[in-house]
């Protein structure tokens, strides 16, 4: 990583994005980096992510200008065992006293690992341990809404994205937070082959009329414009469609991360 590089990573004042609603049940509450999604429902709050190190805070006053009490926040759906999704955890749990913490058991088994062997390095982090495990298909209801658990290995092996709600006005759509997009923790061109196989099962419940997902709440913003789209958001005027629902857009970046997909599987497997 350029020093430059992990400077900024870990700088609140220059990663700081004040909490914007996309949707009238969504707040985003992470930084310019990487996302944490709050869902509301009439039965409590679902986080998506926790955040990491110098931005463990920053998520902990982002979810508090929502006007939401912690102790309303009843699920914490952690995406994979990466530092920045899931190092703001142990900052949280104690935090959050009536909150359960979901990842898959590969994500746990990941996310417990690479936490042992930031020990003695400057960027040391902790982990806790395992709460709930899901596995692919699960459904957690909170209130009038569910949250369905894909396993979509590839950027790790215990990645999962979820499914859920998002309501804009008298609309409902269905939106998804894929779990992984980078390529940067590939060990091999199995783990290549998995994250096709995940790209093209998210193409599949897309293009599933029944399943009618039209919003990427992304896990890392950068990858499909998040904050251009919360500046035309800001400026949308009344009638004017929400730019997230978008279900061609979604398409179009699923083709892009799988077509960057088969030209590292052909470097993998030295072609």
């Amino acid at each position: 990583m350029p020093p430059d590089l992990g400077q900024w990573l870990n700088t609140p004042g220059a990663q700081y994005v004040e909490p914007w609603s996309p949707f009238d049940n969504v707040d985003y509450v992470g930084v310019c980096w990487v996302s944490a999604w709050l869902v509301h429902t009439d039965e409590g709050s679902v986080l998506i992510d926790t955040l990491y190190g110098p931005f463990r805070q920053t998520l902990i006053d982002n979810i508090a200008s929502t006007g939401t009490d912690l102790a309303d926040i009843r699920y914490v759906l952690m995406t994979h065992g990466h530092f920045d999704h899931v190092g703001g955890a142990a900052t949280l749990e104690p935090l959050l006293p009536n909150a359960t913490f979901v990842m898959t058991q590969g994500g746990w088994d990941e996310a417990l690992e690479s936490a042992a062997a930031s020990q003695g390095t400057p960027r040391a982090w902790e982990m806790i341990e395992p709460d709930m495990v899901v596995a692919d298909g699960d459904e957690i209801t909170l209130g009038e809404n569910s949250f369905t658990v894909v396993e979509t290995p590839g950027h790790t092996w215990g990645t999962a994205s979820y499914v859920y709600d998002v309501r804009d006005g008298d609309d409902t759509y269905r939106a998804i937070t894929i779990g992984g997009l980078g390529l940067n923790a590939i060990e091999g061109p199995t783990q290549v082959e998995a994250y096709i196989e995940s790209v093209d099962r998210v193409r599949s419940l897309v293009e599933m009329r029944n399943m009618g997902i039209d919003v990427h709440l992304t896990t890392h913003g950068f990858s499909n414009n998040l904050d251009e789209d919360r500046q035309l958001l800001a400026a949308r005027a009344p009638g004017e469609p929400n730019v997230l629902v978008d279900p061609e857009g979604l398409l179009a970046q699923i083709e892009y991360l799988r077509g960057r997909a088969v030209e590292r599987l052909e470097q993998e497997r030295g072609e």
